[in-house]
This record gives C-alpha cells, structure tokens and sequence, in this order.
C-alpha cells in the first residue's frame, strides 16, 4: 500500500523544480520532505528522483508519478459525489498540462476559457514544444498535453484536435535585401530563418518539403511573441502561425514568401485513461472548442 504523503512529496519536487519551493508548497521544511523522498526511496528499493537542478524522476519515479496523477483527478471524483470529504474552503481544482508555445499564443485561451470558469478550474501551464511535449506525459509531470505526436504512451488516449497552418513570412525590408529576384528554395535555404527552438523542425521540415535537405542559417527564440517580433523586424524569414499572423499581414508588417506553399501541423490532445470525469469533460469541450479555431487534419 502507497504512503500517498510520500508520492505528494515527489511529486511537488518535480512539479515545482526542487526541494525549496516544494516544501513551501507542502508546508513544510526542506529537511522534511527530503527524508519523505528518503523514505519513499527505501520501501521501492531505489532511487525516485537524480538529484540535479532541477530535480527529475528515475524510471521508478516516472511511474509513482504517473500514477499520482490519476489518483489526484479519481480523487476530486470522489469528492464530488461526496460532499462530507470535500475540504471546508477548499479552493479551485488545478490540473497540470504541458502545451506548444503556438497554441498557447493563438487558439487555447478561447477554447477552454468558459470550461475553466464554469468549473473553477486553474490550469498549470507547461510551454513544451509540439514535437516533444509528449515526454512530460512520460514524465508523469502532466495529467495532459497538446503535442504533435500521434501515438499516446501507455494508460492514456490521444484524441486529434485538428491542426495549425503556418505560413513562411518575412518583413517586407528582409523580402528585398535578400529575395531581389524572387523567392526560391536556394536563396531561402541561406538567408537567415528564425526557429523557435533546438527542438524545432518546422523549418527543417519545411525546407525539405521544397526539396532542400541540410543546414542553415537561423536564430534561436524561444518565444512565440519574440519569434513573431523578430521576423517583423527583419532578423529573419519563419513560419508563423495562420491565427497568430493575419493582424500583422493585414497592417504590410509581414509578406508572404510562398503563399501556395502553407505547412499543416496536426496537434493531438493525451489524457490519461483513468483520468476521470474532469479529463473526460475538458477533452469533449476542446474537441468542440478546438475544431472552430483549428483546420481540418488532413490540411
């Protein structure tokens, strides 16, 4: 039988990035949830967490978090059908979901603000992504996730939404100095692009989609704002999200380099299976939410 106090305090080291801000959150002292960790480690007989900066899950914590995830979202069940265990002042459910930076930036506000209104619900954001947003699921860091891969892991369900277009952009100052002659997939492939991170294909995968498979030139910006603020300022050429796009191509900020050439990114929603009845609500809204801001999957 679990010493749920245990996994709680597992759970907060990783959640919150170590054992200082976790023992805030659990109230108590650092020392104290270091010797829970200690002996949550003795009773499975190795090591839970590699003590780093931050803090993450072996194998066998991946597993005992995973499986704290659940029993939290089964527990809040129970606790709705039962009254008398619901704690006096007891504040809003939370719920930890990891999401690319796009989605967040365009289309994830408006389709699940009435749901997390309606049920006094705050969400725990962790930005990931599109490509690798998945391992935090792994993790057993997140209850959910919205990423671009298909393929659910073990105990959970992955549910299309539909997909994000994107379209390559650039200032109208960076289409002369570097396209005089025209846009053509030589000269894209060694003009500067911007990418959003070192986990980021979109542009490989763009470029290889005109037939141009290599290296190239481009600047790092993890930010979805930044990333838009930098093409605008003619740092470099990227692909841009439709939604997040059509004030600034409206306004003359931005120009289209290919604008038959558009690439569709599927995004899938995972949810563990035994996530119960909150899980279960939020995915139906966002399958109803989501496919009025997104495009059909098969682009």
């Amino acid at each position: 039988m679990f010493d749920y106090k245990l996994l709680a305090a597992l759970a907060a080291v990783v959640e919150q990035a170590g054992f200082e801000r976790a023992a805030l959150v659990l109230g108590l002292s650092q020392s104290a949830v270091s010797q829970r960790i200690k002996l949550l480690e003795a009773r499975v007989g190795q090591p839970v967490l590699l003590r780093g900066s931050p803090p993450k899950p072996t194998e066998v914590g991946r597993r005992l978090l995973n499986h704290v995830q659940q029993v939290r979202l089964l527990e809040r069940d129970i606790q709705g059908q039962i009254p008398a265990l619901m704690e006096a002042g007891s504040g809003p459910e939370r719920l930890r979901i990891a999401i690319n930076a796009d989605s967040l930036a365009t289309w994830w506000g408006p389709a699940i603000a009435e749901f997390c209104s309606a049920r006094n619900l705050v969400l725990d954001l962790v930005v990931e992504d599109q490509e690798v947003g998945l391992k935090r699921m792994r993790a057993g860091d997140v209850a959910a996730c919205v990423c671009g891969a298909e393929k659910a892991v073990s105990g959970a369900r992955s549910i299309a939404l539909g997909a994000m277009r994107y379209r390559a952009l650039a200032s109208p100052a960076y289409l002369g100095r570097y396209f005089p002659d025209g846009v053509d997939t030589f000269t894209l492939s060694k003009s500067p692009a911007v990418v959003f991170g070192p986990d980021d294909s979109l542009q490989h995968r763009f470029l290889e989609s005109l037939g141009f498979s290599g290296s190239f030139p481009y600047h790092l910006c993890p930010s979805s704002e930044g990333f838009v603020q930098l093409v605008a300022n003619g740092l470099g050429w990227g692909l841009v999200p439709e939604l997040q796009a059509q004030e600034v191509l409206a306004r003359g900020e931005l120009v289209e380099l290919l604008p038959h050439r558009p690439i569709d990114v599927p995004l899938y929603w995972h949810h563990w299976r035994t996530g119960g009845e909150l899980l279960e609500a939020l995915t139906g809204e966002l399958l109803r939410t989501a496919g009025k801001l997104l495009i059909a999957g098969d682009g």
